[in-house]
């Protein structure tokens, strides 16, 4: 067979390509010589003629080519398709072969059946992942569809999963008995509402008040009615619409093909028993729920589930030699989160979200997309609280009360349900001091009978920062804090934790805008990873006891002040040395910074075995940190307050006796009230026994609270006073200087120290749900801690508004401050949700389908999210000269009140992503974010802005 050159002209239906050619290389008998160009012009030519002369070959099938195409174009299309029938009946199989590739060429195949491509096992393979209802609507898809979709391999792990066992063991021959069997059960199940499930198993729900109740009652009717109806109106389509293949006849009585055969029975038993010697149950498995636990006992008691042993798609089984990985949700509200994310350890995945407009769904579905289905050692919270609640949101608590809320419970039973079992290590760890307080171990009781898990929190009994992450904690394992974090990154964040916070403002502010186009996960890491290597303090190697008499000689200097500091020291320290029992003699110090600096020890450093010994050491911390607090209120009354009145009283006044009397006497009244409190406590300590009570002078010192109240409502006032007085008083300024960040301020400045009094109330409410909780309800002093207890806790609500009303007037200053041309927004009590960077696009075709529309990107626009209202500006980006630095602007551009605002999502396509449409009463915007995530949580935000909205109004 020789090859020759073919050509063929043809018209296209536009006639407007005459010139296009298509030239191929096929093998056939009639070969001829390519002509030359001498030989084309040899003869006469002649054109749509009939007859042309024998000796012109070339013209002569040139002609007749021409000839028959013209006639073609002529044609119906139902007579040019009988003629290419006819045409190709003619073909030898070679041409039909030619064909066929051209045709490909011309017309790829786009759509085709996997089924009828691929082998058996892998198209089984890709059905394994379909749902019941999936794949019995495949199974209707043509006759060969629904032999693969009654499978036994696709229905058996799916009826094994729920503990459905077929009665008998199915023959050889026969196929469909687990899909009939799956049908069956799911036909008969019952359905419990949460409270028939609490009669019968236990659950734990919220108490109902009684109309709360008979309503929920009324609802559990109503929705067992309505399923009653929607099950016979099924049957009754279902028998209309029966069809023909749905007959009695016998399954599998047609089928010819090769089925294959399951494992005998010792091979299975083999089988089963090398997965129990990894697992001592089918729960490591690597299922969605591990609750769903299968015993062994079940295992073997039935037949069949030997077959299934062998099926094709068990999911993949965890052993040891492959520890899980941990999760850690890590919330932007944790002040220095970027230093945290640089410290994560590479076995953890981790999750940091912004807490602005985040709900509880939103968050889950964030998780959902960093887990990506795998299987979970343990599951870390990392997130603003206290010894009572968490907040994992700005606008939900999650306390004793909250937590079973149906949104609340459904997130916590979801989040943990990719986590291994309690009996293989399974645990949430809380970073919340809860395990401080009676409220806080009722929390972590019932998270731990929600989740099924370890639940573990700290004791919370060190104070100052964030220290109770590395002081003991509940449960006993690993020291939890290390399985995520590394450890010296983790001790300097805990120590220093709110002036880290201060140093990433000012670092978000300047790279972020260059990070913008990554994720917040890695912009976090680099922010975090480029603070600690301008912050990262050397690690220490000296023994334990040179580190504690250091710490000794500090405290000694600083109780003392002598006049040579290192003359003082070093006396000291050759002291200690001589005497090997010298620290021994020193009482024993509950400071903040007991912890050693090289590791927190994942145990208490002293096995406190009773509540006795608990009592006292948290009774040994309160007493130890008052002193430090009234030293801190003692240095702003002599290094401040009395050379200023000094000053005023000999005529040479720095500030005026108004602006003293403003800034330091609130804070005199509580150094007062406190000096009479650390006394008190000090003489219960010299007389402390079990017995002793501290409960009355708790009790005493909260009737005392109104010189705390008075300090806080001056607060404001206070600040501004020092910031007037510093910038029209050059003498005060210079004051400043010269007194603020020495040793007799322990190096902080006034403003510092004028922040005191409002982290110690939290302490106080630490320390005294840690001294109740160690505290026996038969104690005689139970009654009055509880008591004072609950003052306490009810003046920190007073402030944490009191810090909530204030920072949300910061935001609207700034905010109003950002926006351009903007309306007054300080108006009523209206409040900054979330802002987000958005591209506002334009429609191009809106009459044709959703699915082909084309959007053009018009400008960028910022919205700002308020309770009441949306605000829509434009942003604008400018470069600086010379500097990688950009400025970003924002101008007015229109405003909506949100119960006048729809919101439509717009499904993504290959033209447009992450697209949503505002509409309000006049106009319209089609927006789209940067990232799906961003998405998600701004329409969040926004479905729950407009449904609050829209209630109020």
């Amino acid at each position: 067979m020789t090859s020759v050159e073919f050509r063929t002209h043809f018209k296209s239906r536009n006639r407007g390509n005459a010139d296009v050619s298509y030239q191929w290389q096929m093998n056939g008998s009639d070969y001829r010589q390519p002509l030359t160009d001498w030989s084309r012009s040899d003869g006469a030519e002649t054109r749509f003629s009939a007859w042309t002369p024998v000796t012109n070959k070339a013209c002569n099938q040139q002609e007749r080519t021409t000839l028959v195409l013209h006639w073609f174009d002529l044609w119906t299309d139902r007579q040019r398709k009988e003629f290419i029938c006819q045409l190709l009946r003619r073909c030898s199989k070679t041409q039909l072969k030619f064909t066929n590739d051209c045709l490909a060429q011309s017309v790829p195949i786009s759509r085709m059946d996997f089924t009828a491509v691929l082998p058996r096992l892998l198209s089984l393979y890709i059905m394994s992942f379909l749902s019941p209802r999936d794949i019995c609507a495949a199974a209707q898809v043509c006759w060969h569809w629904k032999f693969l979709a009654e499978q036994d391999c696709l229905w058996s792990p799916k009826c094994i999963r729920l503990g459905w066992f077929l009665p008998y063991s199915p023959s050889d021959y026969e196929y469909g008995a687990w899909k009939r069997h799956y049908v069956a059960c799911a036909a008969s199940l019952d359905i419990l509402t949460p409270r028939e499930a609490a009669d019968v198993y236990g659950t734990l729900n919220e108490s109902l008040t009684a109309p709360q109740e008979q309503e929920d009652r009324w609802r559990e009717h109503k929705i067992r009615q309505t399923i009653r109806e929607n099950l016979a109106e099924h049957k009754k389509a279902a028998l209309k619409t029966r069809r023909a293949w749905l007959n009695a006849s016998k399954l599998g009585t047609s089928f010819t093909g090769t089925i294959h055969k399951p494992l005998s029975l010792t091979a299975a038993l083999v089988h089963l028993g090398e997965k129990c010697r990894l697992k001592n149950s089918l729960s490591s498995v690597e299922i969605r729920k591990p609750r769903l636990d299968l015993s062994m006992k079940s295992t073997l008691d039935s037949t069949s589930l030997l077959k299934t042993t062998s099926s094709l798609f068990n999911r993949p089984v965890m052993s040891s030699y492959y520890p899980l990985p941990h999760f850690l949700l890590v919330s932007s509200k944790v002040p220095g989160y970027e230093l945290l994310l640089a410290a994560v350890q590479v076995s953890v995945l981790v999750l940091p979200y912004d807490s602005q407009g985040m709900t509880l769904e939103v968050l889950f579905s964030l998780a959902e997309r960093v887990i990506q289905g795998r299987m979970l050692q343990s599951v870390g919270i990392l997130v603003p609280g206290s010894t009572d609640d968490i907040m994992l949101t700005d606008e939900l608590r999650i306390t004793e009360k909250t937590v079973l809320k149906p949104c609340v419970r459904e997130f916590w039973e979801k989040l943990c349900g990719w986590v291994v079992p309690a009996s293989e290590g399974g645990s949430l760890n809380i970073f919340a001091p809860l395990a401080a307080s009676v409220a806080g171990m009722g929390l972590l009781r019932k998270l731990s009978t929600l989740t099924g898990l370890n639940v573990k929190a700290p004791t919370g009994i060190c104070t100052g920062s964030y220290q109770h992450i590395v002081s003991e904690w509940c449960g006993s394992g690993e020291f939890p804090p290390l399985l995520y974090l590394h450890e010296p990154v983790l001790l300097t964040w805990c120590r220093q934790a709110e002036w880290i916070e201060e140093a990433c403002k000012d670092l978000r502010k300047q790279l972020e805008p260059q990070l913008h186009f990554m994720c917040q996960e890695i912009r976090g890491r680099i922010l975090g990873q480029f603070l600690w290597d301008r912050i990262k303090m050397p690690v220490f190697s000296f023994k334990s006891e040179v580190m504690e008499c250091l710490v000794h000689g500090l405290v000694a200097l600083m109780n003392e002040a002598p006049d040579d500091p290192i003359d003082f020291l070093g006396h000291f320290l050759l002291k200690s040395s001589d005497n090997s029992n010298g620290l021994k003699n020193i009482d024993p110090l509950f400071l903040t910074e007991n912890t050693s600096v090289n590791s927190p020890n994942p145990e208490s450093p002293k096995v406190l075995l009773s509540d006795a010994d608990r009592r006292s050491a948290v009774f040994g911390e309160l007493l130890n940190s008052e002193r430090t607090y009234v030293r801190q209120l003692q240095a702003v009354a002599t290094v401040y307050y009395s050379p200023l009145r000094a000053a005023l009283d000999s005529n040479r006044a720095i500030i005026s006796s108004v602006n003293l009397i403003t800034l330091f006497c609130p804070l005199l009244d509580i150094l007062e009230t406190n000096n009479a409190f650390l006394k008190e406590l000090a003489e219960r300590w010299q007389e402390w026994s079990p017995l002793q009570c501290v409960g009355d002078v708790w009790v005493k010192f909260c009737t005392r609270l109104r010189v705390y109240t008075n300090f806080f409502n001056n607060y404001p006032a206070s600040l501004k006073t020092i910031d007037k007085c510093r910038e029209m008083l050059p003498v005060f300024r210079n004051f400043l200087k010269r007194y603020d960040r020495t040793i007799a301020t322990r190096m902080l400045s006034l403003q510092e120290l004028l922040l005191t009094p409002s982290a110690r109330v939290e302490e106080y409410v630490a320390l005294l749900q840690a001294l109740t909780l160690h505290t026996p309800p038969e104690h005689p002093d139970y009654t009055q801690l509880t008591s004072a207890l609950d003052t306490l806790m009810t003046y920190r609500g007073f402030i944490h508004k009191l810090k909530k009303s204030l920072d949300r007037d910061l935001r609207m200053v700034e905010v109003q401050n950002t926006i351009q041309s903007c309306p007054n927004l300080l108006e009523g009590s209206r409040y900054l949700i979330s802002t987000q960077d958005v591209a506002l696009l334009n429609c191009l075709n809106g009459d044709i389908a959703a699915s082909l529309r084309m959007y053009e990107h018009v400008s960028d626009v910022g919205l700002f999210l308020f309770n009441d209202a949306l605000v829509l500006t434009e942003r604008s980006v400018s470069s600086m000269p010379f500097c990688v630095a950009v400025n970003t602007t924002h101008t007015f551009l229109a405003s909506v009140a949100l119960h006048c605002l729809n919101l439509t999502e717009i499904t993504d396509t290959k033209y447009v992503q992450n697209a949503f449409q505002l509409q309000s009463p006049k106009r319209q915007w089609i927006c789209a974010t940067d990232r799906e995530e961003e998405k998600i949580r701004l329409l969040s935000a926004l479905r729950s802005a407009i449904n609050a909205a829209i209630t109020r109004n």
